[in-house]
């Protein structure tokens, strides 16, 4: 009796000894050392990867549609506010440097000469400083799934496109209301427009880069942006600048592409060797932050 008591007694300690073992045994096979799947971006010589780009597409879409919608989600002048701010700032323009300080605009009515510079620069700037602080405003997306990181600044400066064609009906207004004839120098006006984006583009990948690294840039980009502003011909002509200094001028790329925006529209000579430089550089920033931007993107999710 004592013999089968103390055989029944040892089943039930085998068996709990049993079951403690098979999780050990479960987590005791040995994992590798690296990854099966490694999803990270493409390594390519060329900076840009269009390939990889041009598979996301739709998620570019997407994401400019985004920001598009929150800007103006809950607001009650919704996308008017697209022709208030360039709108308002010409007439502070025009009141304060046209009629006060009398700044000379080459012959050209005062307001239309503001808003011509104002509206240009309004999306260059904004599509600095959005597409600097996109990496930061989409950590969410960036720590859960890969996608090419380049779509998110390039979704924040696209959207300002929108902006920029609300705001330009004005401009159509102005153009008609002084009487300003139309000439074949209007076909540049879609070039520049695009030139404004690829230079946006290019300095807004830069600062995004740098601003997961280094949170400084969100109080150094508007600074420089300010700075940046007085530094353009954007409230006088660049004939008002001494002619022995106008060449520390024309080092602005920002310089040949609004010289070149007015001279289109008001029937002047457009300054070629300006507008090459422009172009140069500003082609030559995209390519040189889309390669060091690829680079960097690897350790977005470690500092971000």
């Amino acid at each position: 009796m004592s013999l089968l008591a103390t055989e029944t007694t040892q089943r039930p300690a085998l068996a709990d000894q049993s079951r403690e073992q098979e999780p050990s045994r479960a987590l005791s096979y040995d994992l590798p050392e690296k990854p099966v799947v490694t999803i990270e971006a493409r390594r390519s010589w060329v900076a840009l990867n269009l390939r990889d780009l041009w598979s996301y597409r739709e998620l570019l879409y997407f994401l400019m549609w985004r920001d598009i919608k929150v800007r103006y989600k809950q607001t009650a002048l919704g996308a008017a506010w697209a022709v208030i701010q360039p709108l308002v700032t010409m007439i502070i323009f025009t009141y304060f440097f046209g009629k006060l300080a009398r700044v000379p605009t080459d012959g050209v009515p005062n307001p239309i000469f503001f808003y011509t510079g104002v509206l240009l620069w309004t999306f260059f700037s904004n599509g600095v400083t959005n597409g600097a602080n996109s990496l930061i405003g989409n950590s969410n997306l960036i720590t859960k799934v890969y996608f090419p990181r380049l779509i998110i600044p390039s979704a924040a400066v696209g959207a300002g496109l929108l902006d920029l064609a609300i705001a330009s009906v004005l401009l159509v207004g102005l153009v008609v209301y002084y009487g300003f004839s139309v000439t074949w120098a209007y076909l540049m006006i879609l070039p520049l427009i695009v030139l404004t984006t690829v230079f946006a583009l290019g300095v807004g990948i830069s600062f995004s880069a740098l601003n997961v690294r280094y949170r400084d840039v969100r109080y150094a980009l508007p600074f420089l942006i300010q700075v940046w502003f007085f530094v353009s011909p954007i409230i006088y002509p660049s004939s008002l600048v001494p002619s022995e200094w106008r060449w520390l001028l024309a080092l602005n790329p920002f310089t040949g592409i609004v010289e070149s925006f007015r001279a289109s529209l008001f029937g002047r000579q457009i300054p070629w060797i300006a507008l090459a430089y422009s172009t140069g550089v500003a082609v030559a920033m995209l390519i040189y932050s889309s390669y060091t931007f690829r680079r960097m993107e690897r350790s977005f999710a470690e500092f971000i």
